[in-house]
């Protein structure tokens, strides 16, 4: 049993909590994920690390509430456990120093994409991240990502925060004024396909984190199939990131209506 060290909502609907897990805490890296289960007869739910501290050995998760799972985690407060917390799962991303990197998070999507923008900055990239949500409300972690990004671009669907518009809009004023070498979106399925068919506009090689779509996390499910260059991968153990512009987002979006 993993104790939780501290809980913050971020908003009406998401949560942060701070999990003691000292090996998974050392070992992780950008782009893990781990699988978490509330009560003997929980369902195992992949969630991916947003943060972590070794000398405390801590990592840091962002939760949305969505469903009962989801719900009953979040009723959790400092002070009280998680049954199993299994990790770090998945392939790390893959980083090196490259130049521009823009970093694309949707929602609660800008999390995962917390540790990303992180370690490709301490590799020494440009980094610019375009934060997307439907409101003001929906902006999470501003600050975690102004500190490891050189420019920091808001974008909301009504204009309550930042300019108003969708995430595509910021990400294209910024390929139209700089050259951009690589971009990394995370978000809602629908948000990544649109990202994705403006950055193939423009020849800028893109990746995309498909986590939302991961049940099992083992990959014995098969609800995570998705198709790549027209080949079957599995999210939680061929992903979870891929280039974007060869993933199959249509059939992608009609596998996430099946659990509607």
């Amino acid at each position: 049993m993993n104790k939780i060290v501290s809980k913050e909502n971020l908003s009406d609907r998401v949560v942060k909590f701070e999990i003691e897990a000292p090996l998974i805490a050392k070992s992780r890296r950008a782009g893990h994920f781990i699988m978490l289960r509330v009560g003997d007869k929980g369902e195992r739910v992949p969630y991916t690390i947003a943060d972590s501290d070794s000398a405390k050995g801590t990592i840091t998760l962002v939760i949305q509430r969505v469903g009962k799972s989801s719900e009953k985690v979040c009723q959790l407060e400092a002070g009280d456990y998680v049954t199993d917390l299994v990790g770090p799962l998945g392939n790390a991303t893959h980083v090196d120093k490259i130049g521009t990197v823009l970093c694309a998070g949707g929602g609660v999507g800008i999390a995962p994409m917390l540790p990303i923008i992180e370690a490709m900055k301490k590799a020494g990239n440009r980094v610019i991240t375009v934060i997307g949500g439907r409101s003001r409300d929906y902006i999470i972690l501003e600050d975690e990502v102004s500190k490891y990004s050189d420019e920091v671009i808001i974008m909301t669907d009504d204009g309550s925060y930042g300019q108003q518009g969708l995430i595509t809009l910021g990400i294209e004023d910024v390929i139209k004024r700089e050259k951009v070498d690589l971009c990394v979106t995370i978000g809602p399925a629908i948000m990544m396909k649109f990202v994705a068919q403006l950055t193939k506009k423009y020849d800028v090689k893109t990746m995309a984190s498909l986590n939302t779509i991961m049940v099992d996390g083992t990959g014995m499910c098969g609800a995570c199939r998705v198709s790549v260059g027209g080949k079957t991968k599995f999210v939680c153990v061929d992903g979870p990131e891929f280039d974007a512009h060869q993933v199959d987002f249509d059939e992608m979006l009609m596998r996430l209506k099946a659990y509607n």
